[in-house]
């Protein structure tokens, strides 16, 4: 990837990072189908604006709205709710750790289903180390609860292969002409669409009570910045990295949603925590393998 690509990946880890922290005060006064749905469905009406004052408009065609709906089944209505159901059962630690293995699914699937990104063994040594370091930064404790609770397990990994799945699918947009932004809020509208009937019968709105100004806040905060800028990111660095450069993003997002929680929030930078994100930096190197190759020459000179 270009020095610009890992810039936007970094900024989307950032973003996405950032999510957890609005999620936890959200969640406080909201359900959280209530919360996915706000989500989306707010950063639909954002991109919609965004996507009038640029002048663009969104595409048409029966081809390409079946594209947008399985791009948003696949991207957030399906792991969504594979993932909301596993945390019922299992601590968040692991649910992190098996949502890592997202680029892990994407080597193997993008090295089956496309010509230009096969698997190579840098590939593969960086993604292996890079779920070592998220494995480290979560801790021993969540090391030791896998293979508990099998199922809601299996759920966090069905989540994981969408996510793979929709990385690879979503490449299709470029070779149709739909720019980035367009993609992103014909994505978003097409999971709003989705996941509407399912906060209407499982979390019944109307029936809460009025939720606080923090709750609030929190909503406008996850719609804004990790979705609909999130989104604009994502379809950038999907149209011109590929699948498995874009999914990285999931070894970042633990990173520097710790990083956040000891800028922001007061919490402590543990050894682990360093150690998990080196192990993370190295296995980003591998992949992308100019830090290798620069290496090698210079111990051969």
């Amino acid at each position: 990837m270009t020095a610009r690509e890992w810039g936007m990946l970094l900024a989307l880890a950032t973003v996405w990072g950032g999510s957890f922290f609005f999620n936890e005060v959200a969640v406080r006064d909201l359900p959280v189908f209530t919360v996915v749905v706000g989500r989306v469905a707010l950063a639909a009406v954002l991109l919609l604006a965004v996507l009038r004052l640029r002048g663009e408009r969104l595409p048409r065609g029966g081809r390409i709205w079946a594209a947008f709906a399985c791009m948003g089944l696949m991207n957030n209505a399906l792991p969504f709710s594979l993932i909301v159901w596993g945390q019922q059962h299992i601590a968040s630690g692991v649910a992190s750790i098996l949502n890592a293995a997202t680029p892990l699914f994407t080597v193997l699937l993008a090295h089956l289903l496309t010509r230009d990104e096969r698997m190579t063994g840098g590939r593969i040594a960086g993604v292996l180390a890079g779920f070592a370091g998220v494995a480290v930064m979560i801790g021993a404790g969540a090391l030791r609860d896998l293979g508990v609770h099998v199922a809601a397990q299996v759920m966090c990994l069905g989540g994981a292969m969408s996510y793979a799945l929709a990385g690879i699918y979503g490449r299709r947009f470029r070779a149709m002409g739909v720019s980035p932004m367009g993609t992103a809020t014909g994505q978003v509208i097409s999971s709003s669409l989705i996941l509407i009937p399912l906060v209407l019968i499982i979390d019944r709105p109307w029936t809460l009570p009025p939720p606080g100004p923090a709750a609030i806040g929190a909503l406008v905060g996850v719609a804004t910045l990790s979705t609909a800028l999130a989104y604009t990111l994502y379809f950038r660095i999907l149209a011109t990295a590929g699948a498995t450069n874009l999914l990285l993003v999931t070894f970042l997002v633990p990173a520097s949603a710790i990083l956040l929680g000891t800028l922001i929030l007061g919490e402590v930078l543990l050894l682990r925590h360093m150690i998990g994100m080196a192990l993370i930096g190295a296995g980003l190197a591998a992949i992308d393998g100019r830090p290798w190759r620069r290496l090698t020459r210079a111990m051969r000179r």
